[in-house]
């Protein structure tokens, strides 16, 4: 597998303005990764007047450091995004799909959607989401695949996070160029087993994110920020890799057994140094596959 990092693991530093996004890439590279993710331009650059521009700037700078831009994660919604209109939705993340292209990278993950509106009428249901769902996917495929880009979806957000519901949606579309980004510490959200997530949707798997999280059980009272609380009421706090309680050891060698050689990026959510964190983090995760 390739160790990665995804340039998110750096925003606390990137919004304090003590690193740039274009900086992330030779830091990357410096603390010895092997491909780096980049994060939307829009939630990494806000003040970007240019994507385009900058789109380049980053494919210049990893190739000046040689290291491979091996995704592009962008935020989408294709039930509320755009004041609910589906046409702009996925017109706007075709236009991220482009800076994608420019930047090298041959994967984007976007988000399928946060649930209805609350003034939506009618069934709230992730199936009777799922026609709107696969049809926005699908021709966000068809349209990445004319320029060599696999596009996925990751087990993110609540609505679309149970490893049953993705699966529901990747066999929905029905595309070979459509898969998943599979992130074993995000199942915890949705009180869901990561072992028994991670074996169901590796055979869809494009791309995967290495992620630990501290947990805590619902029955305690509530620890406080920054702990989180996951939608059967448990509690979890974003952890360095190998220090906090997701069983990843064990995911890791169903992903061997199902034969993934691919990127496993690296999300850091943490409290701690992101720097610290980040070379703890990988020193533990590249120990964790070789145990696998």
């Amino acid at each position: 597998m390739k160790i990665g990092v995804s340039s998110y693991s750096y925003i606390r530093l990137t919004r304090a303005g003590e690193m740039t996004l274009k900086e992330t890439i030779a830091k990357a590279k410096e603390q010895g990764f092997d491909v780096i993710e980049i994060l939307g331009l829009s939630s990494q650059a806000p003040d970007c007047s240019d994507p385009e521009k900058l789109a380049e700037e980053l494919r210049e700078e990893a190739a000046r450091c040689d290291i491979e831009i091996a995704a592009y994660t962008v935020a989408a919604d294709l039930l509320r995004g755009c004041d609910g209109n589906f046409e702009k939705e996925v017109a706007r993340i075709q236009r991220e799909i482009d800076l994608a292209a420019i930047m090298g990278a041959p994967c984007v993950r976007h988000d399928a959607s946060a649930g209805f509106p609350p003034e939506h009428v009618g069934p709230k249901s992730f199936d009777a989401a799922l026609p709107r769902l696969a049809e926005g996917c699908r021709i966000l495929t068809e349209y990445a695949a004319a320029k060599g880009i696999k596009t996925t979806v990751e087990n993110h957000g609540r609505f679309c996070q149970d490893s049953r519901r993705v699966e529901k949606l990747v066999t929905a579309v029905n595309h070979p160029n459509f898969g998943v980004l599979i992130d074993i510490g995000n199942f915890i959200c949705v009180d869901e087993d990561p072992r028994v997530a991670v074996g169901r949707l590796i055979p869809y798997a494009f791309h995967c994110h290495a992620k630990d999280f501290h947990l805590k059980p619902g029955t305690l009272p509530y620890p406080g920020k920054p702990w989180g609380v996951t939608r059967g009421g448990n509690y979890y706090r974003g952890a360095i890799i190998g220090h906090g309680d997701v069983p990843l050891l064990p995911c890791l060698r169903v992903m061997k057994r199902a034969g993934y050689s691919g990127v496993l990026s690296i999300e850091f959510e943490g409290m701690e140094d992101v720097l610290t964190a980040l070379e703890l983090g990988q020193a533990n995760l590249r120990q964790l596959v070789e145990m696998a």
